[in-house]
């Protein structure tokens, strides 16, 4: 079938924010006083809602952590947003553009906030690439739940067997299979290449300019 629509994730997809995650992280342990976590530990709750992250960085921790969590990572992230804009990762620019042109549609769905998303995919240069954006508090239900994948059918008029879900993270994946759309992970992110394939991914990439065939040729 031939892709019509491609379901992007942000972070470590489109832009490398691990470092930036990281830190962020890190930052709101220490304010909260919190045992931090180290670089692998946080970086394995990428693609989670800061409030699930939290809870499995500290799943004995009170009831009412992840909602300081979740606060005090924001008051971070808003105070430092500035120097936090990410790179977008090697030809992503380029191949977006090469999709749009050939009439793909173009979208976000992410575990991030919508907020933070507009702000970087207008400092990326992404904006007259995608269309639609669905941020964590977009949803009801996050990823792995089909839900982003089916409010944006729902949104594009496009058929679920016209649609690719692209990601770095196992929730990617799912949330796309639990849609019942094709999936690609990539293997550049914050997952192993045994992590995606477990995870069901129908295919895998390891430059972002491979998704540059989709709009000219089926799947």
């Amino acid at each position: 079938m031939p892709i019509q629509l491609i379901i992007l994730d942000f972070d470590g997809t489109l832009a490398d924010t691990r470092d930036n995650i990281v830190r962020t992280l890190q930052a709101s342990m220490h304010q909260l006083d919190l045992p931090v976590a180290d670089e692998a530990a946080c970086a394995s709750t990428i693609g989670l809602k800061l409030d699930d992250a939290c809870r499995h960085l500290y799943p004995d921790g009170p009831a009412d952590l992840p909602d300081r969590f979740v606060e005090t990572y924001r008051e971070i992230f808003f105070r430092n947003k500035e120097s936090l804009v990410p790179a977008p990762f090697p030809h992503v620019l380029s191949t977006l553009r090469q999709l749009r042109q050939r009439g793909v549609v173009l979208t976000i769905a992410s575990s991030r906030g919508t907020g933070s998303l507009h702000a970087f995919i207008d400092a990326m240069g992404l904006r007259d690439c995608i269309s639609y954006v669905l941020g964590a508090d977009s949803v009801e239900h996050t990823k792995p739940h089909p839900e982003p994948v089916l409010r944006t059918l729902c949104e594009t008029g496009i058929d679920a067997a016209h649609t690719l879900v692209v990601g770095d993270m196992p929730v990617d994946i799912l949330m796309g299979r639990n849609a019942g759309v094709q999936t690609c992970g990539v293997t550049y992110g914050n997952a192993t290449r045994d992590q995606l394939q477990a995870a069901g991914a129908d295919f895998l990439i390891d430059d972002f300019a491979e998704l540059g065939v989709y709009g000219s040729t089926q799947v």
